[in-house]
């Protein structure tokens, strides 16, 4: 299996273009349909693919979290992915898929990986409200295979939140309102997860918020919003002052979303900030090459908001000096 993620490092490259790589992978036959699902994770954020070594128990754990394993001397939770999105199958997940998102490392259970898939994110669509409802909002977005096969991509932030909870609500309390009414953010990030800590975020900064779960929906409420102004002689700045995206997303993501809003004149003196799980420097480069104006990475709201204030501020002295 160490063949299956050889040079991955070298995908990297992929970023930026719209691309992605995504290592598919099963979760065995669930007994209540019958059927044996193909789900994704993106490449990025796989460190190994490795047979399941011994996991320890550890109490006081969610009953999707296995226990722990030792890889290099690193302590690694283990999360079976069937139970977690609650079905009901007998075939052992004997293969485990090692991510890294924030610096913070788990260990996946899967009952098989298959290939690693090439494709484009507008081949990526947002999934059905039907299949979100039956999998409890968990699939982030959906493509189909040539073999006619679905891939539902996971919402690995929902899963570390509940399993690992970065949900501190102490985080959020400590927040401070940044003291400047009127003021209006922009983001868009695929997770529900995700948009609920940027929607408390801002709520405690006293600042409003429009989401959108995608970078085209984000892309074409911000056309609407360039037009309104037009319509009305005002500047785009005057009633958005910033954009917050995420990296991954389905039809357009967050690498060329940057990419539009700092080609278009409209939208000139709007900061955009990248609020990604893909936190490595690597990926901040890459933003960086797109012109986004600062990287945070998800799960530090405190982080967060002082990167919205400090980016909504800065410009308040020379303001109160004319």
């Amino acid at each position: 299996m160490s063949e299956l993620l050889k040079n991955i490092d070298a995908r990297t490259r992929l970023a930026g273009t719209n691309k992605l790589e995504i290592l598919l992978f099963s979760l065995g036959t669930d007994l209540r349909t019958g059927r044996q699902e193909t789900f994704g994770i993106n490449v990025f954020k796989v460190r190994e693919v490795m047979r399941t070594p011994v996991v320890t128990a550890a109490p006081d754990m969610p009953a999707a979290v296995k226990g722990m394993v030792s890889l290099r001397g690193i302590l690694v939770p283990v999360v079976d992915l069937a139970d977690f999105i609650g079905m009901q199958t007998e075939t052992p997940r004997d293969i485990m898929i090692v991510t890294e998102y924030n610096g913070h490392t788990q260990g996946f259970l899967v009952e098989s990986v298959d290939t690693i898939l090439r494709l484009d994110w507008s081949k990526m669509r947002v999934p059905p409200e039907m299949l979100t409802a039956n999998l409890g909002g968990l699939v982030t977005a959906v493509t189909e295979l040539q073999d006619g096969r679905l891939v539902m991509m996971l919402d690995v932030e929902r899963i570390l939140s509940e399993t690992a909870k970065y949900d501190d609500e102490m985080v959020f309390s400590a927040i401070q309102p940044i003291g400047k009414e009127g003021l209006t953010i922009l983001y868009a990030d695929d997770s529900s997860v995700a948009r609920g800590q940027i929607e408390r975020t801002l709520n405690a900064l006293g600042i409003r918020g429009v989401a959108a779960m995608n970078g085209r929906q984000a892309w074409d409420e911000l056309q609407k919003i360039a037009n309104y102004a037009d319509a009305t002689g005002r500047a785009v700045k005057d009633l958005v002052q910033l954009i917050l995206t995420d990296v991954e997303m389905p039809e357009m993501d967050g690498y060329i979303l940057t990419k539009n809003i700092k080609s278009d004149p409209r939208f000139a003196g709007i900061p955009v900030i990248m609020h990604s799980s893909l936190s490595s420097m690597s990926n901040q480069q890459l933003g960086k090459s797109v012109g986004v104006d600062d990287y945070v990475p998800k799960f530090e709201a405190q982080r967060l908001a002082e990167t919205l204030s400090r980016l909504l501020l800065r410009e308040e002295p020379a303001a109160q000096a004319a």
